[in-house]
């Protein structure tokens, strides 16, 4: 399985995450799964609405804000997915920025991912995008690198 992305939709998700520095970005994959192939017709940034309460580490003393989480919130993932369905389109992926941290999954990323979903991470260091990775979850529920081929707008197919 593989993602395709236009360029225009990859700088979207690379300004959203600029401009939300030095807290993380979040935002919804809209499109189609074709021959195992994930087709982002549309990207939707969120408004990031982690807070304090929304999770409880067990075993976790730190602090965490929304420089290193995310969260969407539940009314606003219905309403997406309300409006895409209305078009026909799926949720194929979530995207969301690692502030000056890798494109890389992180345990909290593991523990709230769908097996169904990609997951585009974006390194921001200092304000600027640095790195974009691609993911998503194994059967083991492990992370693995999912190809990201940035193309052209490809709507004409539906």
């Amino acid at each position: 399985m593989f993602l395709s992305i236009s360029p225009a939709q990859l700088q979207a998700i690379r300004a959203h995450a600029e401009s939300t520095y030095p807290e993380e970005c979040c935002g919804f994959l809209l499109g189609k799964v074709v021959d195992k192939q994930k087709l982002v017709i549309e990207v939707v940034p969120t408004e990031n609405a982690w807070h304090a309460a929304v999770l409880e580490w067990k075993d976790d003393s730190t602090n965490h804000g929304k420089i290193d989480r995310y969260a969407i919130a539940p009314q606003e993932m219905f309403k997406i997915q309300k409006a895409a369905r209305d078009r026909d389109l799926d949720i194929i992926g979530i995207y969301h920025s690692h502030p000056n941290h890798p494109a890389v999954p992180s345990q909290c990323d593991r523990l709230y991912a769908w097996q169904q979903y990609s997951y585009i991470i974006v390194s921001v260091v200092n304000g600027e995008c640095d790195d974009v990775q691609n993911w998503s979850l194994d059967d083991r529920h492990q992370f693995q690198s999912e190809n990201l081929i940035v193309t052209e707008r490809f709507e004409s197919l539906f």
